[in-house]
Parts: C-alpha cells; sequence; structure tokens
C-alpha cells in the first residue's frame, strides 16, 4: 500500500503490517564521586564544553550547504574538551519545587559533539536515540556524584564494528572530561 503522503520506500511498513520487538540492551554506567563541591564541578564543567546559543546554531547548520561548512560550524562551538551543551536540566529544582529548607541538586546535562554522532548514526542509525550523551551531576551525602551511561554499551547488540569504535573514543572522551572536573 503507497500512502500518498510518502515516498515509495523499501522500507515503509504500512500500518496493517507493522511489526514491534523489544531488546534488551545492558547498559554500563561510569560513576566519579568527588569531594568538591557542587559548584566547583559546574564550574569545571562548564570551562570544558561550549555553550552556543543553541537556536543560532541549528540556524548555522541548517545553512551549511557541505559537510566542510557544518564542521566548520561545530568546530565553533566545541569547549576544550571537543564538546558542546545542547541542554541542561534542573531536576533537583523539580524534586523540590514548593519544599523549604536546603535541598540536594541535581542536574542532567546533555553534551555532545555532533560529528562524533554523525559517524555512528552512519553505522547505526539506532544510536540517535543516544546521542548527545547524558552527564548526570547531582550531590549526595558522600560527595558529588557524577555519572555517564557508556555509549558502547548502548551499541554493543548491533554488532557493528565500525560505530562501536567511534563509540568506545567517545566513551574515552567523556570519561576524560568526567576526570578532569573532578
Amino acid at each position: 500500500m503507497h500512502y500518498p503522503h510518502q515516498q515509495p520506500h523499501a522500507n515503509v511498513i504500512p500500518m496493517e503490517h507493522t511489526c514491534i520487538s523489544t531488546g534488551r540492551v545492558n547498559v554500563e554506567r561510569v560513576s566519579v564521586t568527588s569531594r568538591k563541591s557542587l559548584q566547583e564541578v559546574l564550574s569545571k564543567f562548564d570551562a570544558a564544553v561550549g555553550h552556543p546559543d543553541i537556536q543560532e546554531f541549528w540556524k548555522r547548520m541548517g545553512a551549511a550547504k557541505t559537510k566542510s561548512e557544518m564542521e566548520k560550524v561545530v568546530q565553533s562551538v566545541l569547549g576544550p574538551s571537543g564538546f558542546m551543551e545542547f541542554a541542561r536540566f534542573d531536576h533537583g529544582g523539580v524534586v523540590h519545587k514548593g519544599e523549604t529548607g536546603d535541598h540536594p541538586k541535581v542536574f542532567r546535562l546533555v553534551i555532545g559533539n555532533p560529528l562524533i554522532m554523525r559517524e555512528m548514526v552512519k553505522h547505526v542509525p539506532d544510536a540517535g536515540s543516544y546521542a548527545p550523551v547524558t552527564i548526570l551531576i547531582d550531590e549526595r551525602p558522600d560527595g558529588v556524584h557524577i555519572s555517564y551511561d557508556r555509549m558502547a554499551s548502548f551499541l554493543a547488540p548491533y554488532e557493528n564494528a565500525e560505530a562501536l569504535k567511534v563509540a568506545k573514543d567517545l566513551d574515552a572522551k567523556v570519561e576524560a572530561l568526567l576526570g578532569s572536573i573532578t
């Protein structure tokens, strides 16, 4: 069956023939605990990653006509770590909204490098579900915890050597970033 708004394509599956499958992904989590204050950790993080005006970044990416132009746009917004911040969520602010007193803070930082993501997604399209990556920074009684789920563990089930190599390189870069901010 062909839907009028779609071009014929071998992978288009009519709704009556949709197949839903599930699988298990074992995720490796890297956690580092710092005795530094949350503010110190966040300051070091902020110094290591780029913080572009995200709307302007996407406009510039959209305007890039070639791979080379796109690479220049990305390179111009990366921090010393080779990453940029896409978003920051204050989970602690939501969890403790309306409560009085001092509460632990929890931040989810979404970071990445579109050029790295591009290389993974070329080989495994599902890698786009995992990139950019999340860094969780939260206060606990024993210190500030910085956590990251390894990209290689997400991509291992796809058994694609090229994507896995890129993922392992990404993991090493993220883990070096975590080490540098603690």
